[in-house]
C-alpha cells in the first residue's frame, strides 16, 4: 500500500496578540523564512567586502537597494505578467497590502535594476556591475530556497496530481480544495537551490576578486531558470488563462532568462582568455 506524506503544517508559527488596541499580528512561516535570506544574507555579503577589501559602509545601501527592488520588482511582476488588467484600471494597488501576489521572475528584474542604480556611483571602488551581480546571486540562491520552503510551509505553489511514494497531501492549501497527492514542486525548487547556493559560494571562495566577472551569474540564471522551465510541467498553473497555452508564463519567461545566462557565461569565458 502507498503511504503519502501527510503535510498538515500550520502555516502561522504563533500570533502576537492585541496590544493597546493593536493587532493582533500573525506570524507566518513564509515572513520568517524571508527575513532569515535577509539577515544570513547580510552576513555573507560582509564576509565577501571583507575578503574583497570593499567598504563595508556601502553594505547598508546594497541591502536597502535589494529589499525595496525585489519586492517592487516581485509585485509589478506579478501584476503584468498574471494580472495585467488589474495594473493598468489600478497602478496603486501595487503598493497596497497584502501581498500575496509575487512574481520571482518580477524580482530578478528588480534586482536586476536595482544592482544597476547601486553600481553607477561605486565604479571607482570596484563595485562594477558584473562584480557585484556575481556576488548577490550567491544570497540570491540562498533566499530562492528559504523561500520555496517557506512557500512549502504555506502549502502554495504546489505540484500536480501524483502517485509517487513521496507525493505530499495538502490540507491546508485553499485553491485546490480536494486533497489528492500532489507533487512537492516547492521542496523541488528549495533543494536545487542550496545546492546552487553552495556551488556560487564554493567558486567564489575559490577565486575571490579573480572570479571571471560574469560566471556566477551566468550559472545562475542557466541552473535556476532551466530548472524552473522543467519545474512548471509538474506545477500547477498559476491562473487559469494559462491552462490554453502550450507553455505557461513561468516558462515563456524562463527561455530568454537562459538565454542570458548562456551570455553571460560566455562573456565570462572570452574575457577571461583575454586576460
Amino acid at each position: 500500500m502507498i503511504s503519502y506524506i501527510l503535510w498538515d503544517v500550520n502555516p502561522e508559527i504563533f500570533t502576537i496578540p492585541e496590544f493597546l488596541g493593536v493587532g493582533p499580528f500573525p506570524v507566518r512561516w513564509y515572513g520568517l523564512m524571508f527575513a532569515a535570506a535577509l539577515l544570513i544574507g547580510q552576513q555573507i555579503m560582509i564576509h565577501i567586502f571583507k575578503k574583497e577589501h570593499k567598504p563595508q559602509e556601502d553594505i547598508d545601501a546594497l541591502t536597502l537597494y535589494m529589499v525595496i527592488s525585489t519586492v517592487l520588482g516581485a509585485r509589478i511582476g506579478h501584476f503584468l505578467f498574471y494580472e495585467p488588467e488589474t495594473l493598468f484600471k489600478n497602478p496603486l494597488e501595487v503598493l497596497m497590502p497584502p501581498y500575496a501576489g509575487l512574481a520571482s521572475h518580477g524580482a530578478i528584474i528588480g534586482i536586476i535594476t536595482g544592482l544597476y542604480l547601486y553600481s553607477r556611483s561605486r565604479k571607482s571602488t570596484g563595485q562594477t556591475f558584473t562584480w557585484v551581480a556575481d556576488r548577490i546571486v550567491i544570497l540570491v540562491a540562498l533566499a530562492g530556497s528559504l523561500i520555496r520552503f517557506g512557500n512549502l510551509m504555506n502549502s502554495e505553489i504546489v505540484g500536480k496530481q501524483t502517485d509517487v511514494s513521496w507525493a505530499f497531501l495538502f490540507p491546508y492549501n485553499y485553491e485546490y480544495r480536494d486533497v489528492v497527492p500532489r507533487h512537492p514542486a516547492q521542496l523541488y525548487e528549495s533543494i536545487t537551490c542550496l545546492i546552487l547556493f553552495f556551488i556560487l559560494l564554493g567558486l567564489w571562495n575559490k577565486f575571490k576578486e579573480k572570479t571571471p566577472r560574469g560566471l556566477l551569474v551566468g550559472i545562475f540564471f542557466v541552473w535556476v531558470f532551466t530548472l524552473r522551465f522543467l519545474y512548471e510541467f509538474i506545477k500547477e498553473n498559476q491562473e487559469h488563462f494559462e491552462d490554453n497555452y502550450l507553455l505557461n508564463m513561468g516558462q515563456i519567461l524562463s527561455i530568454p532568462a537562459v538565454l542570458l545566462g548562456i551570455y553571460f557565461i560566455w562573456t565570462s569565458r572570452t574575457k577571461s582568455l583575454k586576460a
